[in-house]
């Protein structure tokens, strides 16, 4: 008859189950951190691609608006040059676009004014325009001096975009272009 042998050896003893525990924790520590800072990541990102979107947006309204229009800075001057842009939309109403400057409470801002109204502003209080400059060329009408040059608007548009209170304002430089539709000759 074979002799039974008490083993006592099996299992894992507590300071084994111990380290095994602190590890586990240690681990799952650092992937939660991980995981923590990329939500954070992922916030700041929507948060700058929403600015530059309202930027887009406000400029590509801007741009269709006055490539529709006609009688840009008066149509007097051979060559306009402003922070802001006056001219007659397709309705025949006077539109205005003016760069807000910033203030202590309040971030530079491109406004909107049609028919010497209230005006609005076209960006969010998360953008914070620093430049903004039109530069309008061939501008006078083909009678009035000559002119063969198509009527055609630069508009540059500097500023920042920031994520939130505490994070690190993302910087912008946009520049678009915008010729008149019709024939001035």
């Amino acid at each position: 008859m074979p002799i039974m042998k008490n083993d006592m050896t099996k299992g894992f003893t507590l300071i084994e189950l111990m380290v095994a525990i602190g590890l586990f924790a240690s681990v799952m520590t650092i992937a939660a951190s991980a995981y923590l800072i990329m939500i954070h990541i992922s916030q700041r990102a929507q948060a700058i691609a929403t600015g530059i979107d309202n930027v887009s947006f406000a400029l590509g309204s801007m741009t269709r608006n006055i490539r529709s229009g006609s009688n840009y800075c008066g149509g007097s001057q051979a060559l306009c040059q402003s922070s802001s842009f006056t001219f007659t939309d397709a309705t025949n109403q006077s539109v205005t676009y003016t760069f807000n400057q910033p203030t202590n409470t309040a971030n530079g801002s491109i406004q909107e004014t049609i028919n010497s109204g209230s005006p609005i502003s076209l960006t969010d209080p998360s953008v914070d325009i620093t430049r903004l400059n039109f530069y309008a060329s061939g501008v006078e009408s083909y009678n009035q001096s000559g002119d063969i040059l198509q009527p055609y608007v630069t508009i540059i548009v500097s500023g920042t975009v920031s994520a939130g209170p505490g994070s690190i304002p993302q910087h912008f430089n946009i520049e678009s272009s915008a010729a008149w539709r019709g024939s001035d000759i």
